[in-house]
């Protein structure tokens, strides 16, 4: 291999390495507030569930510890031996070298990644999550996740991969613009049509039952004026004692949806608290600023896509033969993330600002912050959440501010007790 190839390994060890650091500063700062409950967070959590949280956020921190090594090795090794080029000569010439062929190469090498990290993910499900009370998923429906997602990555991600390779034919020099702009479209389309053809094939979504926590959250919804065709609730016990609450699609597709597992933890209060905040993403339009976010960067990553794709040295680099663009969009697929990784905590510092932003909205709505605060409490002490992670460690992974954090911007927003 050439010096273009152990470069590339060197940028996914500077990632790997700066993962362990993390991790390890982390795991510190962690056990040097486990001998007792942090007095911030006494008057919610016994010393008992506190002990627990601490031992999640340490097995999970291990867990990812090898995660990434293996992430790293596989990476390493696949780029190191030469087997990417070899793989890529046997399937052109048993297919030849059209965009179906080309498209079908780069999904197949993608499953076969995708393979040695079945039993990892296998144990995560059934051996950690299982431990600390959380998985509620069976074999069966565990299986048939994967399958599911197999069989649509093939009937909507392989076509477009396929349209995305035969632009580069049909539009020239500016075929990166072309593809972005299909790219773009199908993923606008996904967010109004998975909520209703795509998700129904994982969860079973059914109307929030009559009552007065449908009559308060209808209200809430009114009063704010975030026209919601239905509140539905989701299975999400299927798979997990985790909890979450979102909406999804536009206009009259757009839905409240609340996991079960969340109502039968939040008092009715609480759960108008959530949703508030969940409409404070929308009335703050946060969603669209997202939009436009992952729209820069995905014509940023096509762009650098098409300068990369015209370079002979990244070719001959990693083994390959110049003439055919495949193996510039596996290449540029299996190491952009050793490049984004280090704009992680950009993109969190962005997100932590918009969920300060809900936070205030709902609890001006709200016109105090105390049913926020309580589901806030309630969410980190039932999913056992680190509640005293290293600030670096925080910053540079979380997408949601710490509960302390939260806790301490809503005594000071505007509006509220």
């Amino acid at each position: 291999m050439t010096i273009v190839a152990f470069a590339a390994v060197a940028l996914l060890m500077l990632r790997w390495l700066a993962e362990l650091l993390l991790s390890e500063r982390n795991r510190r700062h962690v056990l040097a507030h486990a001998q007792s409950v942090p007095e911030a967070f006494r008057e919610f959590i016994d010393p008992q569930t506190y002990a627990r949280s601490v031992d999640y956020t340490l097995a999970k921190g291990r867990f990812q510890q090898f995660d990434g090594t293996l992430d790293f090795l596989l990476l390493a090794v696949v780029l190191l031996t030469g087997a990417l080029p070899a793989a890529y000569r046997a399937w052109t010439d048993a297919l030849r070298n059209s965009v179906w062929s080309a498209g079908g190469f780069l999904f197949a090498v993608g499953l076969a990644l995708a393979l040695p990290k079945l039993p990892v993910d296998w144990h995560e499900q059934f051996r950690l999550e299982a431990r600390f009370g959380f998985n509620t998923t069976t074999p069966r429906t565990w299986w048939l996740d994967r399958l599911k997602g197999l069989l649509l990555a093939l009937a909507l991600g392989y076509p477009l991969l396929v349209l995305v390779l035969k632009l580069v034919t049909w539009a020239g020099d500016l075929w990166w613009l072309w593809a972005w702009g299909c790219v773009l479209g199908f993923q606008l389309v996904m967010v109004v049509l998975a909520p209703v053809l795509l998700l129904p094939l994982f969860n079973k979504f059914t109307p929030l039952p009559d009552g007065p926590l449908r009559d308060r959250l209808l209200a809430l919804a009114t009063e704010t004026g975030f026209r919601a065709r239905s509140i539905q609730v989701m299975d999400g016990s299927k798979r997990s004692r985790h909890s979450n609450a979102f909406f999804t699609g536009f206009g009259r597709f757009r839905k409240i949806v609340l996991f079960d597992t969340l109502i039968s933890q939040l008092a009715d209060k609480e759960l108008a608290a959530v949703l508030a905040h969940e409409i404070g993403h929308y009335k703050k339009r946060h969603i669209p600023k997202m939009l436009v976010w992952s729209a820069l960067s995905l014509l940023g990553s096509f762009y650098v896509l098409s300068v990369l794709a015209r370079q002979e040295w990244l070719y001959r680099g990693f083994g390959f033969e110049p003439g055919h663009i495949a193996p510039a969009f596996l290449l540029f697929g299996l190491l952009s993330g050793a490049v984004t990784f280090w704009f992680t905590p950009l993109g969190n510092l962005v997100s932590r600002r918009f969920e300060y932003e809900a936070d205030r909205y709902a609890a001006g709505f709200m016109r105090e912050a105390a049913p926020l605060v309580g589901a806030l409490r309630k969410l980190n002490e039932k999913n056992l959440s680190n509640l005293t992670p290293h600030p670096l460690y925080s910053g540079f992974y979380y997408s949601h501010p710490t509960l302390v954090e939260r806790e301490q911007a809503l005594r000071v927003a505007p509006g509220t007790t």
